[in-house]
């Protein structure tokens, strides 16, 4: 194997491992990109392997194993149990509905450290509603049982939006229920699937204060004995987060079919090559690409940013986003009260909500 040269600029702290698109669930606010990767593209077990190595080499050090459903690759246990080998932190964030007890256990034993489990509700209608996948909620139960019951530390993850929102504090207290030592309360993120179902997910501003007062009291109510992460939605925001802490600053991802990315959302970006790992090393891709340097820092920024004493701070705010609302990824992320663009976000706020749902659909253009 050839040696990745020392890197000139800090390593990623953690690597997101998307091992394919396919998944039995079909939420309607999903994170991947509508255009997904088939099967046939999926990288090789050995492919997979020389990425974590070369992970581990360029100073990574949290491994995430994800999808789609990354229990849906026969290889999960061995990619584990290499990325332990290799001294890589490892958490598989699933949806529970392929866990058995057999599987768990060929995971247990290759070292697994950390599984965050998804749910999409407390409640089972609302649940399979969204997942479109009867008998899943009982499947996530068992699942959550089977990690609890090994001791395997566990986060249950919930993605809230307007159909769900009100039932924050019963999912804080399901998850304190089934053993987890943290619960992320994540309102949807609108890019790809959630973008397409904006006007069917966004919650009000009275709901997103409501979430906040759920949370808080949540927190006073189990203080040290179970963390509480919260996720907000940007679009109630008037200052951006730092999307992934900074474009190519702490975090990398590798795509089913092995493009690598600063953020799971950046393929939406045009005009722009996707370097690959089958043809160029992470560490090159990471130091030296085009892509990985198109925003990184703050040289890139036009005004507001770039005169903003925030500029270290949201580094800018999200690249997709900007791109998503106003069609140039370069403009101040519109959700910013000082954007030109602020407009686009106030919109949307007010726009018409509809019941309908677009679920996710497996749809390719490649």
């Amino acid at each position: 194997m050839n040696a990745v040269p020392s890197p000139r600029i800090p390593p990623p702290m953690s690597l997101l491992a998307e091992l394919t698109h396919r998944c039995p669930l079909a939420c309607p606010y999903c994170s991947n990109p509508v255009a997904m990767d088939r099967k046939s593209e999926e990288l090789s077990t050995a492919d997979w392997l020389r990425v974590l190595d070369e992970a581990a080499d360029l100073g990574v050090l949290q491994a995430h194993f994800s999808g789609g459903e990354p229990m849906a690759r026969p290889d999960l246990p061995e990619l584990i149990a290499h990325a332990v080998q290799r001294g890589l932190y490892t958490n598989l964030i699933t949806s529970g509905v392929l866990m058995d007890e057999r599987r768990f256990t060929a995971l247990r034993d290759a070292g697994l450290d950390h599984v965050q489990l998804s749910f999409q509700d407390v409640e089972t209608a609302g649940a399979e509603r969204i997942g479109h996948l009867p008998g899943a909620q009982a499947k996530k139960l068992a699942a959550a049982k089977l990690i609890a019951d090994d001791g395997m530390p566990m986060t249950l993850n919930f993605v809230v939006h307007r159909e769900n929102v009100v039932r924050i504090p019963q999912m804080i207290d399901l998850a304190a229920q089934l053993g987890a030592g943290r619960v992320e309360i994540a309102h949807t993120q609108y890019y790809g699937w959630g973008l397409r179902n904006r006007a069917a997910l966004l919650p009000s501003r009275a709901q997103l204060e409501q979430s906040e007062v759920d949370v808080a009291a949540a927190r006073a109510r189990y203080g040290d004995s179970l963390a509480i992460d919260f996720v907000t939605p940007d679009y109630h925001l008037e200052r951006p987060k730092p999307c992934m802490d900074g474009w190519g600053r702490r975090f990398l991802n590798v795509t089913p079919a092995g493009r690598v990315l600063p953020c799971h959302a950046a393929e939406t970006i045009p005009g722009v090559e996707f370097p690959n790992l089958r043809e160029q090393s992470l560490g090159a891709i990471w130091n030296d690409s085009a892509l990985f340097n198109l925003f990184r820092g703050t040289a890139w920024m036009p005004e507001p940013c770039a005169s903003c004493d925030r500029r270290e701070i949201d580094w800018g705010g999200c690249r997709c986003q900007a791109l998503a609302l106003t069609g140039n990824a370069r403009n101040t992320d519109p959700v910013c009260g000082l954007s030109p663009f602020h407009d686009v976000v106030l919109e949307a706020r007010e726009e018409e909500r509809t019941p309908e749902l677009i679920f996710r659909q497996f749809e390719t253009v490649r």
